[in-house]
This record gives structure tokens, sequence and C-alpha cells, in this order.
């Protein structure tokens, strides 16, 4: 189930679910490109020649590079290693094919995170937000991870009632579609209760004539006590 997860709401923007004998990078042929978006993807991504062509439909990429990359420092900027940005250069492709597919330059931002002490390279097409910004985009990437750990295992998926493609297909868009219309009442209703805890709340009064705004919200009932000087003397001392 390829997935683009807009991290705006956290909610599924394009799925395309295949055989699973299609490669991750291939989604990127039908992914629809929006001019001014920032996509952020992992390693399994970096095609130059794909991120070109999302480079000239006017969008923004953020991804790792590989291990020996063959490129050449154009231009370095400089930075505070104190942030944990060890370097922001400009950067050219060396190769024949590699230069022929993405000709224009790209930025290098290699950061070392101070939580994890693991140095991660960064490559991306943006050449004016802050290196820190550049990283902390790439960091929200993990989202779509937690997407993922929350269909599995709260949307699980026991058995398939068919094996026919269209029954496998159906039976996924269902769980995403309750994951998106729980997504959806969460926000509109401002909710602080995570979506596992909306999620088993439905699951229980799905057929009770109870608005869905009072069924969510918190019971704020308390037991009052007593006072203290109101309490009966039973003996006397």
């Amino acid at each position: 189930m390829h997935t683009l997860l807009d991290l705006r709401g956290a909610i599924p923007a394009f799925i395309h679910v295949s055989d699973g004998k299609l490669g991750d990078v291939n989604v990127l042929d039908i992914l629809p490109i929006e001019a001014g978006a920032f996509y952020i993807m992992d390693r399994g991504y970096l095609d130059f020649a794909r991120l070109f062509k999302l480079h000239q439909s006017g969008a923004f990429f953020v991804t790792r590079a590989k291990r020996g990359m063959n490129a050449r420092r154009v231009y370095s900027s400089a930075t505070d290693r104190a942030t944990g940005v060890i370097c922001d250069q400009r950067i050219a492709l060396n190769g024949f094919y590699v230069r022929r597919d993405y000709p224009e330059h790209l930025r290098r931002v290699k950061f070392k995170d101070p939580e994890s002490g693991k140095t991660l390279v960064f490559l991306t097409n943006n050449m004016t937000l802050p290196p820190l910004t550049i990283a902390a985009l790439y960091k929200s990437r993990w989202q779509v991870e937690l997407f993922f750990k929350w269909i599995k295992q709260h949307l699980r998926i026991k058995r398939f009632l068919a094996t026919s493609e269209n029954a496998v297909k159906t039976q996924i868009w269902c769980a995403v579609s309750t994951y998106v219309l729980i997504a959806i009442v969460k926000k509109e209703l401002h909710l602080d209760a995570s979506l596992y805890t909306c999620l088993q709340i439905l699951s229980v009064s799905i057929f009770e004539k109870t608005q869905l705004s009072c069924a969510l919200q918190p019971d704020r009932s308390q037991i009052t006590p007593l006072p203290v000087n109101n309490q009966l003397i039973l003996f006397d001392f």
C-alpha cells in the first residue's frame, strides 16, 4: 500500500495498492504532484531522473543520500556545528548518466542527530530554508511510519473474506476509510483523545442513539466528597 500522507492532518492524500512487485520508486511516476509542496521520502525513492521531474513541476523534495554518491562540492555555506549541522553545501552530480538525469545543482545537508548520535546526509532541491528546517522536515517523515503502525495494530485484517483482487482491495480500503473518518471526527470536534481511544468508543457505541460530540467527550463527572464537618458522630467519647 503505497501511501502519500498529508502531514497537515495525518490523513492519506494518495494511496495505490499494488501486487507487491511494484518498486516504491515507481510510484513517483503516478504520484500527483502539487507545486510548492514538500515531498519527504527515504532513500528507496532516490532516483535522480524522477526527482528532476518533480523539481520541474515546481515541488520540493527532501530525501537521504546513499553512501558513495558521486558528487562534487560547488559552494559551502557557513554553519554552526553546535546545532548539529555539520555542513550545508551546494553540489553537482558527477558521472554522465546521473548528470544527464539531474543536470542542476542539489543541496546537501549533513546533520548529526543529538538524540541518536547518528549522522544523516539529506538531499533537497530547496536552497533557501535553514538547514535545521530541512532536518526537521525529514524527521516528520516518521509520521507515515506511525500511520502504518496504527493501521496494523488497530485495524487488523485477521483474514480476507475472499482472495480476488477486488475483495482484497475492498477490505484494505474499508480499513483506511475507517481511519480517515475517525481522524476527521477528531479534528472537527477538537478532541484531545487519541485515534485509538475514539475508535474504541465508537466500536461499542455505534448502534446507540447518541451524538458523536457527546459520545466522544471525556466524562468529567466526579463524586463530590462530603464535607468533613457534616459527618455524623456515631459514638460519644
